[in-house]
């Protein structure tokens, strides 16, 4: 006998506000980041029912907050949730969705929006959102009736998750939110990801077999643990060398003996000597874009000389660029589980993966700037510390600035992982602050101040893990007040400030295009310990590479034994702008470039 259907849940009316808050809990929202406005308290009414489950992160600057949902996408690989207020508040957050788009990450932007009744008047704070966001998120869209929330939410987290990931920007009119609707909720959202066809992999198949010089480059957004492994099982069957794309440095271990090095800016040459020299480049999530590709110039634009296979999982990038032999539309875990089970005859390249490897070793050695100067602090002895000190699969955080180049090139980076909790067990599906984690948080966009709020969000979801910030003096000052943050949900965190009184970037290239002639990148700092410790944070200068490692040992201590932040001020050399040459030898050159073409 058949048994009578449940009945369906009874149906309640509730205000717009509370119907999102619902949403956001069946889609499995654990943290919201943000600054508090007027235009949305109904939905922080709404979340307050919401609180054991989810977290509003209270932030200082709506810059910071949305670096926050970015950091937390990319550490955990669901979407970041970002909710702001109305006008300065969506604008002081665009950089966020900005460096989402650039960087493949799962976000949800909500911004609180003048009422209905007020609309296209340029009432108080009033944008189009639609025109502002347009080009920089995958979907924008405005909810103007409280009983199609589900439905845009479940699009809104469809959309940011599915193909390539990214952010999705809905604005909440003040009128919709207090409105109230009797409506179905929907369930949670559930990522689409396409695969590649058995007809694709075999080809695969076929050019790798052909080949004499392979390589492989990965990167991009959509990894997971199983797929990271998956990648790496492919590597060893095939004795294949893979390097990684700009900032995707925790794709491969970067330990394992087939890791090459990264592919991107300021690039070993010997590195993009062996990718010009390839036969077949296999490339897999990576965009390909200026800063992987140094400029455009490891492959011919539009027709790579190497064969290039290319596989990424938005189609409207494959051949966006370049042409490759093979263009195979697929996300990372479909294609590494598919890669995994492919092995061909490799005695034509084996030898390759070791030089390869050997190269990267040499690459790591201490640089040729640090032997000229010989500084009092020493940043090449500074990373190999911190190396000694710190667990290998430390998060590592960074804005943007040349200051990064010392974590960008001398730490190993560990592969996105399985999370493990404080007991050793891995943590569920649905544990705060995911169950993956990665270990490198930074912007392919270029987007200064992101260390600081990543460094937060990540000690924040993740309490177990060790967080190191890398932060210049221009980078640190934009988002610095964020230590307050950290200090109020006990975020144990080390920010590692390196100042040398110089937007530094900024001031390398105007000495190798205009030597000699600098104007705009000079800095007034104040004093970082003081700063720090008026946060309520551990605050300790450092002017020789001898005080690095003790201050390092007592910051990591207050880090994880008294969950509150600790800051290290280095005090370093101007001229150390980069590991190759100083600003000296950078202005010198330029000089003699200039003079030898008669400009």
């Amino acid at each position: 006998m058949t048994q009578p259907a449940s009945p369906a849940p009874a149906l309640v009316e509730r205000p717009g506000g509370h119907i999102l808050a619902d949403a956001l809990a069946i889609h499995g929202v654990d943290s919201i980041y943000g600054v508090p406005g007027e235009s949305f308290l109904a939905v922080l009414d709404g979340l307050y029912r919401h609180q054991e489950r989810i977290r509003f992160v209270i932030c200082r600057h709506e810059g910071a907050a949305s670096f926050m949902a970015d950091a937390h996408a990319k550490l955990t690989g669901k979407p970041g949730v970002l909710m702001v207020t109305r006008g300065p508040g969506a604008t002081n957050g665009a950089i966020g969705v900005h460096t989402a788009f650039q960087d493949s990450s799962p976000m949800i932007m909500l911004i609180g929006q003048v009422g209905n009744d007020f609309i296209e008047r340029e009432a108080f704070q009033e944008i189009d959102y639609r025109r502002m966001f347009g080009q920089m998120a995958k979907w924008v869209a405005q909810i103007d009736r409280a009983d199609r929330i589900p439905e845009y939410l479940l699009h809104a987290f469809q959309t940011a998750t599915s193909g390539r990931p990214g952010p999705v920007v809905l604005a909440l009119p003040e009128d919709m939110l207090t409105a109230r609707a009797t409506v179905v909720d929907t369930g949670p959202y559930q990522p689409v990801r396409a695969s590649a066809s058995a007809a694709q992999i075999a080809r695969v198949r076929d050019m790798l077999a052909a080949a004499k010089r392979p390589f492989v480059i990965a990167g991009g957004g959509g990894w997971t643990p199983e797929a990271v492994d998956q990648l790496r099982v492919f590597a060893e069957r095939n004795a294949l060398p893979v390097g990684v794309s700009f900032r995707a440095q925790d794709v491969f271990d970067n330990h394992h003996p087939n890791y090459a090095g990264d592919v991107g800016i300021g690039i070993n040459p010997r590195l993009a000597a062996r990718v010009r020299e390839a036969d077949l480049v296999l490339v897999l999530g990576a965009r390909l874009g200026e800063m992987t590709t140094s400029g455009y110039s490891l492959f011919e634009v539009p027709v790579p000389a190497q064969p290039l296979i290319h596989v990424h999982p938005g189609a409207e990038e494959l051949g966006r660029v370049y042409q490759p032999k093979l263009m195979i539309n697929a996300g990372m875990p479909e294609i590494a589980a598919a890669l995994a089970e492919l092995q061909v005859d490799s005695s034509a390249w084996r030898e390759r993966v070791g030089q390869a490897r050997a190269d990267y070793e040499q690459w790591q050695q201490r640089p040729p700037a640090m032997a000229t100067l010989a500084p009092a602090l020493d940043l090449w002895q500074v990373v190999q510390t911190l190396r000694e000190q710190a667990p290998t699969d430390a998060i590592i955080t960074n804005g943007a600035g040349n200051f990064a180049t010392w974590a960008h090139r001398f730490w190993r980076y560990a592969p996105v992982a399985v999370r493990r909790l404080p007991d050793g067990t891995p943590a569920p599906a649905d544990a705060p602050g995911g169950a993956q984690t990665r270990s490198q948080l930074a912007p392919t966009s270029g987007a200064m101040g992101m260390g600081v709020p990543a460094a937060v969000a990540a000690a924040i979801a993740q309490p177990e893990r060790c967080v190191i910030c890398f932060a210049g003096d221009g980078d640190f000052l934009m988002t610095g007040q964020e230590l307050a943050t950290a200090v109020r949900y006990q975020a144990g965190l080390v920010v590692i400030v390196f100042d040398n009184g110089m937007y530094g970037t900024i001031r390398m290239h105007q000495e190798r295009e205009y030597p000699g002639r600098v104007l705009g990148s000079d800095l007034s700092n104040p004093d970082f310990v003081k700063f720090a410790q008026a946060f309520g944070c551990h605050g300790e200068r450092i002017d020789t590479t001898e005080q690095f490692g003790p201050a390092l040992t007592r910051a990591l201590a207050v880090a994880r034994d008294e969950h509150r932040p600790a800051l290290l001020h280095l005090k370093i050399d101007p001229q150390a702008i980069t590991p190759n040459l100083t600003l000296e030898q950078i202005r010198q050159n330029a000089i003699k470039t200039l003079g030898a073409s008669g400009a």
